[in-house]
């Protein structure tokens, strides 16, 4: 990346408060990414110079509020805001500079690995004794109960909450996050770092950016493995308060790969209210017993179907999730209710919690994110996670 160079015109004072906007697809100070080229003041006229990885960089809007929001009440005027494109060395440059502020975090915690790195020794993020995030794994024991869409509104809802936020689609065969999320453009690639899309707050990565949707993948587990690998530690994640994983139903590779990847993961499990859900149960346990993971709770999807007058028709029966929670020896956290603005919005990428923000299903999610901060990370023990 080229170096900023400064103007003699340029005001220290104003660079100094613009560079502390944050990217609100990198997630990082424009002073720490050294975006910032130029800001001058010339009457009530503020005229900014900015550099983007692409022309049509998609957080334009956010990053100018971005910018008017640093300069606060101090500054009172118009903003002028001109974008410069990086080339492809800077673009590579500014992927290293992602790189080196992680960098630059694990070597202030002294963090080391805890689990397998990346072949070209980059840590796992979310698997040395810095991280943070809580990840939270959404599986379920079968196809078919929704368990994508309820992956994608409650990190939604959890982003709503001000918190940060990212969605790994680890349904290698049948992904749909992105259009889902109503993600309109790919993941950046700057250098050998990936930066992911963001939507409605909450960052995505999955296969869906890579293949078609009518392409089939046809994929052995060691292929699996490394996907999953490559979309932990080749992505800049940042450093997100959750990440949800949206599971494939069952068992499997993916799931033996993201509880080598992610020991500390969390699983939540997703059903239906049918009693024959019961069966579920088993196979869900089974799951957390192969992965050696919590469950910390049960998401009983589909409970009801609610009239305009108030009237529930329990239109798949009743029972189901308590009776899972109860194999399972998880809380039943929240019973969602069945509307079309789940579907709809599975459709036209805009979460059910988003258009339909008054709902009742966008209450049943925001309850859900609450108990599942209440909750607070769990206790996981393995031997991989002791300090030596």
């Amino acid at each position: 990346m080229k170096r900023s160079v400064k103007s003699e015109h340029d005001d220290p004072a104003l660079m100094d408060a613009l560079g502390q906007a944050v990217d609100p697809v990198l997630f990082h100070r424009l002073s720490e990414l050294s975006t910032l080229v130029h800001a001058q003041l010339n009457g009530a006229h503020i005229e900014i110079t900015l550099r983007t990885p692409f022309s049509e960089y998609p957080a334009k809007p956010e990053l100018v509020a971005n910018l008017a929001a640093a300069l606060g009440a101090a500054q009172k005027g118009t903003l002028s805001v001109s974008f410069e494109v990086l080339d492809d060395m800077g673009k590579a440059s500014l992927g290293k500079r992602l790189r080196s502020l992680e960098a630059d975090l694990d070597a202030k915690d002294q963090v080391t690995p805890v689990g397998p790195t990346h072949t070209g020794d980059r840590p796992n993020p979310f698997n040395t004794r810095r991280a943070h995030s809580r990840v939270l794994a959404i599986a379920s024991g079968k196809g078919g109960v929704g368990k994508s869409s309820v992956t994608v509104n409650l990190a939604v809802a959890l982003a709503s909450a001000g918190y940060d936020v990212g969605l790994l689609d680890a349904d290698i065969y049948g992904f749909s996050a992105p259009r889902m999320l109503g993600i309109s453009y790919p993941p950046m690639i700057l250098g050998d770092t990936i930066v992911p899309p963001v939507a409605y707050g909450v960052r995505c990565i999955s296969m869906g950016f890579f293949a078609d949707e009518d392409q089939a993948v046809a994929w052995r587990g060691p292929m699996l493995h490394k996907a999953l690998e490559q979309f932990l530690v080749d992505v800049h994640w940042g450093d997100p308060d959750f990440l949800l994983v949206d599971m494939p139903p069952g068992t499997g590779d993916v799931a033996l790969s993201m509880a080598q990847q992610l020991p500390r993961a969390e699983l939540f499990v997703v059903t239906t209210p049918q009693p024959a859900a019961e069966r579920v149960a088993q196979r869900s346990g089974a799951l957390a017993r192969q992965v050696r993971l919590p469950i910390r709770g049960v998401i009983e999807n589909m409970s009801y179907f609610a009239t305009p007058e108030g009237t529930r028709y329990a239109l798949f029966g009743s029972g189901g999730g308590q009776a899972v929670a109860d194999a399972l020896g998880a809380p039943l956290l929240v019973q969602i209710p069945l509307v079309e603005a789940v579907r709809e919005g599975a459709d036209n990428g805009q979460p059910a919690v988003v258009s339909d923000k008054d709902g009742e299903v966008a209450h049943a999610f925001a309850s859900l994110a609450e108990k599942i901060v209440k909750l607070g990370p769990a206790r996981v023990y393995r031997k991989e996670l002791t300090v030596s």
